[in-house]
């Protein structure tokens, strides 16, 4: 018996076809009909998806602090803790939660102010080019360079556009990417301009084209914001603080 999820995706999938082929047609009735009928389409497969029995779950393969690092290493910038979830999932089949990442970052800071550099990298925070502080939500990782690790105001969209790249690159480099991964890119893509078209799955070497376009007109000043932040924080803070931020009064004399 065919899984109900499988015919939704199946459905799903066919009636993106239709709308593609509907709008090369100039045919707006059939597009519209078609439309409706796709929405219809994914809201059952979400009420399919809801109902489906979870697995039983499974040991991850890797520790915890080890799939965070797995998933920033792909992405290469400071990156929240929701789409290190995402990353994780669509591509390495691990289970995490924003809780776990926000409880790991205290860990780590600990860590590294019992036992400074006795483990090859830590998991910091990024920080915020005025303040010198640590950005909210944001990971990174410690062997990136401190001008990497620092935000600016350019720097979530930059981050962001750096992100999808190399999540689309890697997608590329795969023999047989997932339905997940898949999707998150086309979530990606959706908040890029002329990344993807309406309803259709994203394509790596169009999202990758249409982010570096957009990059190229932020990289320099959000790249130059960094370093001379970066300049600032090797003089003002110590090693705790270019890793984690400055404290309270530290970021006062910053400011």
């Amino acid at each position: 018996m065919e899984d109900p999820l499988d015919a939704l995706e199946e459905r799903i999938t066919k009636l993106r076809a239709q709308v593609r082929e509907a709008k090369a047609a100039g045919d707006h009735a059939r597009v519209k009909l078609f439309r409706a009928q796709l929405a219809d389409a994914e809201r059952a497969w979400n009420a399919a998806l809801e109902e489906a029995p979870a697995p039983p779950p499974s040991p991850p393969l890797l520790p915890l602090r080890e799939q965070v690092h797995q998933a920033l290493t792909l992405l290469g910038v400071p990156t929240p803790s929701r789409l290190i979830v995402s990353v994780n999932e669509a591509f390495f089949a691990g289970h995490l939660s924003s809780s776990q990442l926000t409880s790991l970052r205290r860990d780590e800071e600990r860590s590294f102010r019992t036992t400074p550099y006795s483990r090859p990298y830590y998991l910091c925070a990024a920080l915020t080019a005025d303040l010198l502080a640590p950005a909210r939500g944001l990971l990174a990782v410690s062997t990136w360079p401190l001008a990497t690790r620092i935000v600016g105001p350019l720097s979530s969209r930059t981050d962001f556009l750096t992100a999808a790249i190399r999540i689309a690159e890697h997608i590329a480099r795969l023999e047989a990417p997932g339905e997940s991964a898949y999707r998150l890119l086309t979530r990606m893509a959706q908040n890029i301009p002329g990344a993807v078209d309406d309803f259709d799955q994203a394509v790596p070497a169009r999202v990758i084209a249409a982010a570096e376009a957009e990059l190229a007109l932020h990289r320099e000043a959000d790249q130059t914001q960094r370093a001379e932040a970066a300049a600032r924080a090797t003089k003002q803070l110590d090693a705790v603080g270019q890793f984690f931020g400055a404290g309270l009064k530290s970021a006062a004399r910053t400011a």
